[in-house]
């Protein structure tokens, strides 16, 4: 005659294993959850920091010689380090040429990519073109720009720190 387990032990085996997958199911949509959030906060960086490297690439790119405190003013708002610094000691010297040559640049932004980037920094490369008209072209000379720009993450913003021309 083979031996009965009193009731109360499959009661208990019962509430254990409920308890077990409980926890275990709890674990993994914490898991999932926070997969997810980190998936979705690594897309919200990298949007940042593609309309970021865009917008210092157009304000770059697109500048007039009628209105150029602004337009610099702009440059240097998304601006930082020796980029910042560089630019800001040029800016009389071109304010004036710009003015003397009757400079208009309409820049466009065509593509950008990054090609590295973490919490802190990243590099982007981005093709921007611009019509470019002054007193030795009215008519207007089409210009193509492969720019490589890096960007620190401070204070909340995405701001450039390097530019270098390539290709």
């Amino acid at each position: 005659m083979a031996a009965r387990r009193p009731h109360g032990m499959n009661g208990r085996a019962l509430t254990v294993g409920l308890v077990a997958a409980t926890v275990l199911t709890a674990v993994a949509a914490l898991w999932l959850g926070l997969r997810l959030h980190d998936r979705q906060a690594t897309e919200q960086r990298r949007q940042d920091i593609l309309a970021a490297a865009r917008q210092s690439a157009l304000n770059f790119t697109s500048l007039d010689y009628r209105h150029y405190g602004r337009d610099s003013a702009n440059v240097l708002k998304g601006a930082t380090g020796d980029f910042k610094k560089q630019f800001a000691a040029q800016t009389g010297r071109l304010t004036q040429l710009v003015a003397q040559n009757k400079s208009v640049s309409e820049g466009r932004v065509l593509d950008a990519g990054i090609v590295r980037s973490d919490a802190r920094s990243a590099r982007v490369l981005v093709v921007a073109d611009s019509k470019v008209t002054n007193t030795a072209a009215p008519e207007g000379q089409a210009r193509t720009y492969r720019l490589q720009l890096d960007l620190v993450h401070r204070g909340g913003r995405w701001l450039t720190s390097d530019v270098e021309f390539v290709g």
